[in-house]
């Protein structure tokens, strides 16, 4: 059972970490290339619905990957299709100097409305594929990633002390008026203690006495990737750059500053 949840575990570290990178690259390349890659992405997101399809009337070690990978995929255009401005939101414009308050919050989501939208579209269509069936690891992976990025954008807004600008493309650079800077906000310790707490509990699944081998490999990949999205929490707070974790994806943005241009 402890190689299981391991090997789970191990999974979703691999496929956080393979998966943030190809989006990174993809999304530093000529913007002439966007419409392609949203192609491909649109064709693995289809595999990724035909995969939970395929999956989620089973309760094995294998079906527990497929489910899991079939999200990733599913994320992956998700973020994909936000970083290379096709789905964002009504607002494309920074806020401007000195607004505060609500009108900078009205703003702020007017800037991610369509995106937010289309996130909860694909909750709903997984919670219907998942409905009544035994299998729910789709479903409880795309929550987990999506609680978690809705902490990220807050405690952004609310204001955090690394703020990432490595990570917004520039197309993007005009949600960077949303950010704030601070050493510390009310809700990030929440979301620090929210997301472990959350962890443990997923991972104290793999102890139980009924657990089966689907239920420890499930646990391994959920509590992993909740484990990731508070250590990405607690990055926010440090002055440390998480570039050279994805130097392999940034290298498409240097490529394309250092080409020529016609």
């Amino acid at each position: 059972m402890t190689v299981e949840f391991a090997l789970g575990a191990l999974f979703a570290v691999v496929a956080w970490w393979v998966a943030t990178g190809v989006i990174l690259y993809l999304d530093g390349l000529p913007v002439r290339t966007y419409g392609t890659s949203m192609a491909g992405a649109t064709l693995v997101v289809a595999a990724g619905i035909a995969g939970v399809a395929s999956c989620s009337d089973r309760q094995t070690v294998a079906s527990a990957y497929c489910a899991f990978a079939s999200t990733i995929a599913i994320w992956g255009w998700v973020e994909l299709s936000f970083l290379t401005g096709f789905i964002t939101g009504p607002r494309r414009t920074a806020c401007a100097r000195g607004c505060a308050g609500l009108a900078h919050a009205r703003h702020a989501t007017e800037a991610v409305l369509y995106h937010e939208l289309v996130i909860l579209g694909f909750a709903a269509l997984l919670a219907l594929m998942t409905h009544g069936r035994p299998n729910t690891v789709a479903l409880e992976t795309f929550l987990v990633l999506w609680v978690m990025r809705l902490s990220a954008k807050f405690n952004l807004f609310l204001g955090v002390r690394n703020l990432g600008e490595a990570f917004l493309p520039e197309h993007l650079a005009y949600l960077g008026s949303f950010l704030r800077r601070r050493s510390m906000n009310p809700l990030f310790p929440v979301s620090m203690l929210a997301g472990a707490a959350g962890a443990a509990v997923i991972a104290h699944r793999a102890v139980l006495a009924d657990a089966t081998p689907f239920t420890v490999t499930s646990a391994g990949l959920l509590s992993a990737l909740l484990a990731l999205a508070v250590l990405e929490h607690g990055f926010m707070m440090l002055p440390l750059s998480l570039d050279a974790l994805w130097g392999w994806g940034f290298r498409s943005r240097t490529e394309s500053a250092a080409r020529p241009r016609i």
